[in-house]
């Protein structure tokens, strides 16, 4: 069952009457209770490097409907010969995600203290994807209710943060699916591949609003942390 940690002692902005940016906040800390707060609130956290720490809600945010979700062909394809795990390589995975190899890598040493910590406390976990008992790829991301907001996801081998994803989806289709919230951030061209759609912030914000009562999926706990 996740710890809920003490409350922030931040106050966020209104998202729903935000301006027309996907920023809608700078400063505040990495603390738990101000990470979960504004997950609750359609909020998610981003540093700049040349300032404060950020805090978006993007106007069209990227979503991957759970229910009916109906993988083409080659992602059926892509995910059969891997094995899914839930939280066995938790830094394995974000350290991966962090790589500053990568294009466009954002995840700092802060950030990954911040969300190692809230793994620890039940509310991050990873979804990995196994081949031949080798860590082929996974992603991490908080589970708070109905919502999973996905954070980043990394490969090693070929197709296995596609596996990670559907994996995800498999994960989330319960008797719940239907008002359950698999957010992405953005819609990339990559993840459109996997089915991803965008949706205006205000709809975002009543769908988050449905999801955040819901039990968590019983591979991230089966009881309510709110």
């Amino acid at each position: 069952m996740p710890v809920e940690p003490p409350a922030s002692v931040w106050d966020f902005p209104p998202v729903a009457v935000a301006g027309p940016g996907d920023v809608v906040a700078a400063g505040a800390d990495l603390e738990p209770g101000t990470i979960l707060a504004a997950y609750r609130r359609g909020l998610f956290p981003m540093p700049d490097s040349d300032g404060p720490l950020l805090w978006w809600s993007p106007v069209e945010r990227g979503v991957i409907e759970v229910a009916g979700f109906n993988p083409s062909r080659s992602l059926r394809r892509a995910r059969k010969p891997f094995e899914i795990r839930v939280n066995t390589a938790f830094d394995q995975v974000i350290r991966a995600c962090a790589d500053p190899r990568r294009p466009g890598s954002w995840i700092d040493e802060d950030i990954i203290a911040a969300y190692t910590r809230l793994h620890r406390m039940g509310w991050v976990h990873s979804v990995e994807a196994w081949r031949d008992g080798e860590l082929a790829g996974g992603l991490y991301g908080v589970a708070i209710g109905g919502l999973f907001a996905g954070e980043s996801m990394f490969h090693h081998q070929t197709d296995g943060s596609k596996a990670a994803v559907a994996g995800l989806v498999e994960l989330l289709n319960d008797e719940y699916a239907a008002d359950r919230v698999l957010d992405i951030q953005w819609v990339t061209s990559h993840l459109a591949t996997l089915g991803a759609i965008p949706l205006p912030r205000d709809t975002y914000l009543d769908r988050l609003a449905k999801a955040l009562p819901l039990p968590l999926p019983k591979a991230f706990g089966d009881t309510n942390p709110q």
